[in-house]
């Protein structure tokens, strides 16, 4: 008769996250996922650092850490479960963020129409995923469709990384010539455009906010704000919670406990609107200005996590597209991937709207406020 394997006690969980916005790290700064772990026995969180460098640890992308979870760009956390790691879907969050196709003016374009037989820059990396083209593929693809174009109508010109000297550290290299560490993520197609190597390239977020202003470019494609859902869909939305399979299996109530915390700082951050721009701004790295432009103005009211049918079938969109791009090593049914039971479960349990008050503790108002724990 087989026994189930033993289950050991919880001393630490490791968590990893993009800089992105996501109530993952809001829950994260407002200390809410420290407290409460701390309160369930003890446990320390830790942190896996996110990274576009190729000579990091494909690891940090998606950990293989049995006591882990992830949230954040969906492109590494599909690849991983196609190659066979035992993870769990247990939330959705869906921020629209700047997504456009831009053109110099000189180019002549204004609309996506246009396009057909023209340059379309996509990058190329060489990383274990590389999500950047996975995004730039799928962005130029949906946006063609609109028009009844498909990328088969564009020239695709790859855009490698630029060779850059090799930095070593105490006989490590700490940057390579074929690597991206330091680099700003649209060097390679601020080059293209300005040289006049392609016509059209594709940018998101505050980052290609800015390159778009820098490069005095036109935007002949608003892609992340457009209105079907559809177009939109991408490496950043709707962006996936993940969990190792081992946690759900023998520690269901620090999942959920984790879960409580991340789904009311959602709901804390839909009545905190400046101190949850000041949150994202220090997450990605950018001024608190540029963060309305580059996720809307109402990026406070949209860090709510969920597992809406149509966030999901958004999620098996992209996994598709991705698979057919040939991105995977094989595809799967997202029904095996998704567990709505933990979110299910935390949002049965759950007082109501006033299980998040504010209070002004340090920098931002409701820090230390929860946790209570609910499972």
């Amino acid at each position: 008769m087989a026994h189930p394997p033993q289950t050991t006690a919880l001393h630490e969980l490791w968590h990893a996250r993009c800089p992105v916005p996501t109530p993952l790290s809001v829950a994260v700064q407002l200390g809410w996922v420290e407290s409460a772990l701390r309160q369930m026995g003890g446990i320390r969180l830790r942190s896996l650092p996110e990274t576009n460098d190729p000579v990091e640890p494909a690891q940090y992308h998606e950990s293989t850490l049995p006591n882990s979870f992830r949230q954040g760009g969906s492109v590494p956390a599909i690849w991983a479960r196609a190659n066979g790691q035992r993870t769990r879907v247990i939330g959705l969050s869906w921020t629209d963020e700047y997504q456009a196709v831009i053109a110099m003016p000189w180019a002549g374009l204004t609309t996506i129409g246009q396009l057909r037989g023209r340059r379309i820059g996509i990058p190329r990396h060489e990383v274990t995923i590389d999500h950047s083209r996975a995004a730039a593929l799928r962005a130029f693809s949906a946006i063609l469709a609109t028009e009844g174009l498909s990328l088969a109508d564009v020239e695709l010109v790859d855009l490698p990384d630029h060779q850059i000297p090799s930095v070593t550290r105490d006989g490590a290299v700490i940057a390579t010539g074929n690597g991206r560490r330091g680099r700003y993520r649209y060097t390679s197609e601020v080059h293209a455009l300005a040289r006049g190597d392609v016509d059209a390239v594709y940018v998101k977020d505050t980052s290609g906010a800015q390159a778009t202003h820098l490069l005095g470019a036109m935007t002949i494609g608003n892609i992340g704000f457009h209105p079907d859902r559809y177009v939109r869909i991408n490496n950043g939305t709707p962006r996936p919670l993940t969990v190792s399979q081992y946690l759900l299996d023998h520690h269901p109530n620090v999942v959920r406990g984790l879960l409580t915390q991340v789904v009311l700082a959602g709901e804390w951050a839909c009545t905190n609107r400046e101190a949850t721009i000041t949150m994202v701004a220090r997450e990605t790295g950018w001024a608190e200005s540029w963060v309305p432009y580059g996720y809307g103005d109402d990026v406070h009211r949209n860090l709510k996590l969920g597992l809406s049918p149509s966030w999901v079938a958004g999620l098996d969109t992209y996994k598709n597209f991705l698979a057919a791009q040939g991105f995977l090593a094989g595809n799967f049914d997202i029904n095996d991937w998704v567990d709505p039971a933990p979110l299910r479960d935390v949002l049965d349990h759950l007082p109501g709207p006033t299980a998040a008050p504010t209070r002004h503790t340090g920098d931002y108002p409701g820090f230390q406020t929860p946790p209570n724990i609910y499972h």
